[in-house]
């Protein structure tokens, strides 16, 4: 399946991004076939985590159904880099036109990282698929209330940071059209099976949200 079917599908779906910063490469598979289990399709390994290349290189060959990609990406090499590895998803916690670029270049899925209606008009302009909104913690739901007036129908905007199964409600009655999900639902050194408990209450908090 390509980058872009996998990421449509997610994105009317479930549109819970993994983000699994300080996962080691012994456990990705592990971890990676726990999300999937309960419809996590979306993973993301940081850059700033160990060997991530080789954690995304493993997940992206135990999981061909899941969208695996990195996350904290930088340059343009970076991509490249995650592209080789066989990553798929580019997501970045700043706007960088370059990174954009060379991510649909190579045919990946890119969410750039945004807080302003500037950045995120200049990311929807240069072709990212969707807007990771960060951090979270400094944008209330009213601020995405503020933005969904104002964005493209169609954009997709994406919460980032602090986000639990608590506080999701009240980000997608204000129009949050998904999560990427930090250290509530991952931290190192955490098992899969909590993993997958992490995971169960996400999906049961997004699909009462979105009900």
């Amino acid at each position: 399946m390509a980058p872009h079917e996998k990421f449509t599908t997610a994105a009317t779906t479930l549109p819970l991004v993994a983000i699994l910063r300080g996962l080691p490469p012994a456990d990705a598979v592990a971890v990676g076939q726990a999300l999937l289990a309960h419809g996590l399709s979306l993973i993301e390994v940081p850059l700033n985590s160990p060997q991530p290349l080789t954690s995304i290189a493993a997940l992206a060959a135990a999981l061909p159904d899941a969208l695996v990609g990195a996350g904290t990406v930088l340059t343009p090499r970076q991509v490249r880099e995650v592209h080789a590895a066989g990553g798929q998803l580019i997501v970045s916690p700043n706007f960088n036109a370059e990174v954009v670029a060379e991510a649909l270049r190579l045919g990946l899925i890119c969410l750039p990282g945004v807080m302003t209606p500037t950045e995120a008009f200049a990311a929807l302009a240069a072709g990212a698929h969707g807007l990771k909104l960060f951090p979270a913690e400094m944008a209330s739901p009213a601020i995405v209330k503020a933005l969904r007036a104002v964005l493209p129908a169609d954009a997709l905007l994406l919460p980032v940071g602090g986000i639990t199964p608590d506080t999701m409600g009240a980000y997608r009655a204000a129009g949050a059209n998904g999560f990427g999900l930090g250290s509530a639902l991952y931290r190192p050194g955490m098992a899969a099976t909590e993993v997958a408990r992490h995971a169960a209450a996400f999906v049961s908090a997004w699909r009462s949200a979105a009900a």
